[in-house]
């Protein structure tokens, strides 16, 4: 029995310079699910993403999921990906298995809070205030740099990681402080500064890009609360109301929700996730034959 992909629709050409296209996951010509790949709105055409992966269920645990995988390994390098990477929800064990399996790893964790109506307090001598100029000034700086190391951690080249930091400062801050529907604040203790915070505000929800307390504030329960931005007010934008909160950590814990697929497997996820995605090689052929051998016997 064979495992293949059969293209659902003609190849997407979306507004925002993506491409994307749905395949059914075949087995001698029968459908048994479905694959959604697509490159990245974020890092461009060098980077592939698997949208959505769903096999039927009286075909799971046949090796289908991943033959789906790999052949869409194959489709992304056709269209001139180095990198490929997927969402997983936390308590998606099977899936996460998976992409573990074939060398993805994890890199990013997305968390998620109903908040209430009122915003908890600070704790008491705290007070949170909106980032001046010059403070914007440096935290932009510093933050890109740290954005940019990031990136050559994970082994972009240092001058693109540089120039992706640009572009990714450009495309969200094009207004630079007074973007609008962003927050930055500026978290004092007893008229200490301790640390700032990033907030985006989209629609009925709140997204916190950045966290950073201090180095000298660190382990004293400084850390700078994101509630009270969501429920405070902007001098420059007026009240705010509370919102969904959606946190985001670099941080690769079981919990990771999204992972990526690299050369070999580093010592440590964070350090290589931005590696390029293997080339065709015998290897992986060998072992979509191998799945394709065990699948008929």
């Amino acid at each position: 029995m064979t495992t293949t992909l059969r293209p659902a629709e003609p190849l997407q050409r979306n507004a925002d310079g993506t491409r994307s296209r749905r395949y059914r996951v075949c087995v001698n010509s029968r459908p048994v699910g479905s694959i959604h790949l697509r490159t990245s709105p974020f890092f461009g055409d060098t980077v592939a993403v698997v949208e959505d992966l769903r096999i039927d269920e009286p075909d799971r645990r046949r090796g289908r999921g991943t033959v789906a995988a790999l052949a869409a390994e194959e489709v992304a390098r056709g269209w001139g990906c180095r990198q490929i990477e997927t969402a997983v929800p936390a308590g998606a064990e099977a899936a996460l298995r998976l992409f573990e399996s074939l060398g993805y790893v994890h890199r990013n964790r997305g968390m998620r809070k109903r908040l209430g109506d009122v915003p908890p307090e600070l704790p008491a001598g705290s007070v949170a205030r909106p980032m001046d100029e010059d403070e914007f000034a440096r935290w932009a700086v510093r933050t890109a740099d740290e954005y940019a190391h990031v990136w050559t951690e994970r082994g972009v080249p240092e001058a693109e990681a540089h120039a992706r930091a640009r572009r990714d400062h450009e495309r969200l801050l094009p207004r630079g402080r007074d973007t609008e529907n962003m927050l930055f604040s500026v978290v004092e203790h007893d008229g200490t500064r301790v640390g700032t915070m990033w907030l985006a505000l989209r629609e009925e929800q709140a997204y916190v890009y950045d966290v950073e307390t201090d180095p000298a504030h660190r382990g004293r329960g400084a850390r700078p609360h994101p509630h009270a931005p969501c429920g405070g007010a902007d001098s420059r934008r007026g009240p705010t109301r509370p919102r969904p909160q959606r946190l985001r950590r670099q941080h690769p814990g079981r919990a990771a929700l999204r992972v990526t697929r690299l050369r070999d497997r580093p010592p440590h996820p964070l350090q290589a996730s931005a590696v390029g995605l293997p080339q065709p090689r015998a290897s992986s052929l060998s072992a979509i034959s191998s799945i394709r051998s065990r699948s008929s016997s």
